[in-house]
């Protein structure tokens, strides 16, 4: 089973950083200037879309569910390379430079990943994608506290961890949308 995650991550992935790389090339890195606040903010938006998706059953706009979840793995991978390019005050990022850090935090990600379906069981393949958008506005909330508390916790694993986990209960619901089977 472990393989099969691994292969239908790496489908999810692909996807994503394909999007996420074309967009680079278009826009450069403009997301330099975003706060992490901010990307939280646009993680929470893209996360509340899918909660009335998921209630209301129409969308007005014409972007479907599977789009949000890629645009929470890229704004996950964003913030966490924002918060490792603290104090650089590059605006734009050559699009290598970018790969290399995008590859970077998918794969800590994916590690993180597999340490906790090692000892949970792979037990988000049983469970509803409506569960797997609620513990991402979960996430994003706790996140918004420790951002509010500036950074502060006292028994919190940070805002980190909690990006890790946003990204990857994205790609648990694209993998259960069978996104990984267009990749």
């Amino acid at each position: 089973m472990i393989n099969k995650t691994s292969v239908e991550y790496d489908g999810v992935i692909k996807v994503c950083r394909e999007l996420f790389l074309k967009k680079s090339t278009d826009y450069g890195t403009a997301w330099r200037i975003l706060r992490i606040s901010s990307i939280t903010d646009q993680i929470f938006i893209k996360a509340q879309r899918i909660r009335t998706l998921e209630e209301k059953k129409v969308s007005k706009v014409g972007e479907d569910i599977t789009s949000e979840y890629i645009g929470i793995v890229n704004y996950c991978v964003i913030a966490m390379m924002q918060i490792d390019l603290q104090g650089d005050e590059r605006t734009e990022l050559p699009v290598e430079e970018v790969e290399m850090h995008f590859d970077k935090k998918v794969h800590e990600t994916k590690e993180l990943m597999f340490a906790k379906n090692h000892d949970y069981g792979e037990a988000w393949r049983d469970m509803r994608i409506s569960s797997l958008t609620d513990l991402i506005l979960m996430k994003i909330l706790r996140v918004k506290q420790i951002e509010d508390n500036l950074g502060q916790t006292l028994a919190s694993e940070g805002v980190r961890a909690n990006y890790q986990d946003m990204l990857n209960y994205s790609v648990f619901a694209l993998i259960k949308l069978d996104l990984h089977k267009g990749a």
